[in-house]
């Protein structure tokens, strides 16, 4: 008696269904890969057509909010012109309060815009928040405080749109003594 297992010989048969299912595995990877490849880009074109359009309309919003802005600021340029017309014609009494009134109208419509300006006067100086032009000596007020203000600092929240330009108290500073 023969001890050796018997094992079916392999067929040409068996060739020819195992490369068929090997081409049709190969196959369906390759439609898969191709399906994901046309996924993918169709992804990023998508991705790149929403880019391009935040963008736009973020600009476009902007652009309106600027123009609203604009919007709102002309009726204080009319005021304007109509006070720089009424002071050669009248006295400057009327002519001064048209122009304060002006002022204060422009100082509201920044408010309503979150555009705040601070009195500063009197109060520390902040190099963060107050440019320093010069040096001023009053024993009456601290160290370091701000004596005058040359041009009004603005700010928008937290955030300084301009810092205010201002002489500091420096009471160290003292005047040079002439000799005779």
């Amino acid at each position: 008696m023969n001890t050796q297992s018997k094992i079916p010989p392999a067929t040409a048969l068996d060739s020819t269904v195992t490369n068929e299912t090997a081409a049709t595995e190969s196959e369906a990877l390759l439609k898969n890969l191709a399906e994901q490849k046309d996924l993918h880009l169709r992804l990023a074109t998508d991705f790149e057509n929403f880019k391009r359009r935040s963008r736009q309309e973020s600009e476009a919003r902007a652009v309106a909010q600027k123009e609203s802005f604009m919007i709102e600021l002309l009726p204080v340029m009319d005021n304007l012109d109509r006070a720089l017309a009424a002071g050669s014609s009248h006295d400057s009494a009327e002519f001064h309060q048209g122009v304060e009134m002006t002022l204060q109208q422009l100082q509201q419509l920044l408010r309503q815009h979150g555009v705040e300006s601070e009195d500063v006067v009197g109060k520390p100086f902040d190099p963060h928040r107050h440019e320093a032009l010069s040096q001023g000596h009053d024993p009456a007020q601290p160290d370091h405080a701000i004596l005058e203000v040359v041009q009004r600092g603005y700010r928008r929240g937290a955030k300084i749109i301009r810092p205010a330009k201002v002489v500091v108290n420096d009471l160290t500073y003292s005047k040079p003594h002439h000799h005779a």
